[in-house]
């Protein structure tokens, strides 16, 4: 299994049929993807295939031959969301964090409220009561 994960080429012995989620933190040692619920509900273990937002536990690794896989780790350590969600209290717990931070790059440039709320609508947070989250989102942007 050949793709490309956070700007660098990797090759993976790795059964097709695996979810990626599971590749990414087993395989690769990227934890920063969480596993929430297992169904592509909640949308924890976000990460970008090709630019789009995907549940990596329903993804079989299969799918991202050839494609651009982008994961928390991808960003570093000084991305303008990690930074907002961190001043505006946008993380507690950190579980939803991620997937949360990687759904919202792919809303664009200064997203308005409503695009974030509808963007965000797949993503759980249990903590937060999300306007922390919405706020973050907008300072970044």
């Amino acid at each position: 299994m050949r793709f490309t994960l956070n700007a660098r080429e990797v090759e993976l012995n790795v059964a097709p049929l695996a979810r990626l989620l599971d590749v990414l933190r087993e395989d690769c040692g990227l934890t920063g993807t969480k596993e929430g619920c297992g169904e592509g509900e909640c949308g924890a273990c976000t990460v970008l295939v090709d630019g789009e937002a995907v549940c990596a536990c329903l993804v079989p690794v299969a799918q991202v031959e050839g494609a651009e896989v982008v994961t928390i780790e991808g960003l570093g350590d000084d991305h303008p969301l990690q930074r907002a969600f961190m001043d505006e209290v946008g993380a507690q717990c950190g579980i939803c964090t991620p997937g949360m931070i990687l759904t919202a790059i792919t809303l664009g440039p200064r997203p308005s409220l409503a695009k974030i709320r509808r963007g965000l609508a797949g993503n759980l947070c249990r903590c937060t009561g999300y306007e922390a989250i919405y706020r973050a989102i907008h300072r970044a942007s």
